[in-house]
């Protein structure tokens, strides 16, 4: 985990973090989950457009919920094709598959 990651709320304790980073007067997010023992899926990244309010725009946080799902499913399928249980495999996953 990043050092300076943080639990990104309203996810209800999906494991999706939050890195946030600063960078010649800009400020840039990334968001990732670690929900799954075998892989790291990074779910949005984006450079914050407000310098007003630090609130996620609603369409960023449809897009990480959206990739969210797709996180879940495509890693319950790669589960299911290994013969396991979730969240139970031992070894990593070489690849996560493509973004949606």
């Amino acid at each position: 985990m990043h050092i300076d990651a943080k639990v990104m709320q309203g996810f209800g304790g999906a494991g999706v973090l939050e890195v946030v980073e600063n960078f010649m007067g800009d400020t840039y997010r990334a968001v990732y989950t670690v929900k799954f023992e075998e892989a790291v899926y990074v779910l949005h990244s984006f450079q914050k457009k407000s310098k007003k309010n630090d609130e996620t725009p609603r369409q960023d946080v449809e897009t990480i919920k959206r990739r969210l799902r797709w996180a879940q499913a495509e890693h319950d399928a790669w589960m299911k094709e290994q013969g396991r249980k979730n969240g139970h495999a031992k070894g990593r996953r070489g690849d996560t598959g493509a973004t949606p």
